[in-house]
């Protein structure tokens, strides 16, 4: 049977020996959402050497993915990126390396598209950088959290990232301003953590016994008068993990409106806290070629900036 005019026969480059078909596709088909690509795959319309696949199936240099012409109404597009987003994403990069960037991430935007979200930061520096072939993220962070955020540029590049990762080489500090006088030796929490579902769909993480060995240090760096600033460093790496130790241990991170308490959001409205104090300020992994170590900062925001002030004048 011939080939329409707009189907695509797309060659795999070296820089994408490895990847997922889902993910290639992604980069490729600029606005799909992931599950549209998934329905794509399943039904067939995507063929790499002309066999279907799977959409985890790995790709390798000189594979031949045949993309079908695709026509996305509205209600399945992910959402172009604005002027403002896009200014605002190319003035965020902290440092880029060869085959790998950090990126500021800006506090409300969540790191991937779904569940709601039109946009995440991966879909739009895709849209953003049309001259990389290859950007996946090497590590995530929650939608309020800002900061320090590392993206891989090439498949080598993320696989060596991600072995970094796994094997506890790779160093993540936070900044938190949690409710309440932290207790100075109180330096390490160790509590096993699950994750849950509530009725209305919205996912959780709560210390349980049966869950997840997680570990979190915490220095403090500033002790003020109703709370404490504090250093967080994530030996693991769980969903959530510095927002509930740190309430577990009976000081909630000011602007956490899913594990504060009554007293940290009334802390958070008097200083004018309006999200979450949470940013990732620093960053120090093993460069993916080379192996010397590279160690990235990234400044506390404005907004933070101005709570704290607020917070050292007692207020």
């Amino acid at each position: 049977m011939a080939e329409g005019r707009d189907v695509q026969w797309v060659e795999v480059t070296e820089g994408q020996d490895g990847q997922r078909v889902d993910n290639f596709l992604m980069t490729r088909i600029k606005g799909a959402p992931r599950a549209l690509i998934y329905r794509i795959v399943r039904k067939g319309e995507v063929r790499v050497n002309k066999k279907r696949v799977r959409p985890d199936t790995r790709l390798a240099t000189g594979d031949l993915v045949r993309i079908p012409p695709l026509k996305l109404t509205p209600r399945e597009a992910v959402r172009e990126v604005s002027d403002n987003l896009r200014n605002l994403l190319a003035g965020s990069v902290l440092v880029e390396g060869r085959d790998w960037l950090v990126i500021n991430k800006p506090s409300g935007l969540a790191v991937h598209g779904g569940s709601g979200v039109k946009i995440g930061l991966i879909e739009a520096l895709r849209q953003v950088r049309e001259d990389l072939d290859f950007l996946e993220l090497v590590h995530r962070l929650d939608r309020d959290t800002s900061g320090c955020l590392l993206l891989a540029k090439s498949r080598p590049a993320l696989l060596a990232l991600n072995a970094s990762l796994k094997q506890q080489q790779m160093d993540k500090r936070y900044l938190a301003l949690v409710a309440g006088r932290w207790p100075v030796r109180r330096d390490f929490v160790a509590a096993r953590l699950d994750r849950y579902t509530l009725a209305n769909g919205e996912r959780r993480v709560r210390v349980d016994a049966e869950g997840k060995v997680a570990r979190t240090r915490f220095a403090v760096r500033e002790a003020l008068p109703k709370v404490t600033l504090l250093e967080a460093e994530p030996v693991t790496g769980r969903t959530h993990q510095i927002r509930v130790h740190a309430a577990h241990a009976g000081h909630p991170l000011l602007g956490d409106d899913k594990y504060g308490s009554r007293e940290s959001q009334q802390l958070a409205a008097r200083l004018g806290l309006s999200r979450l104090f949470l940013h990732a300020e620093s960053l120090a992994f093993p460069e993916p070629t080379s192996g010397r170590e590279v160690r990235i900062r990234a400044p506390l925001p404005d907004d933070l900036e101005a709570v704290l002030g607020h917070a050292r004048q007692g207020n």
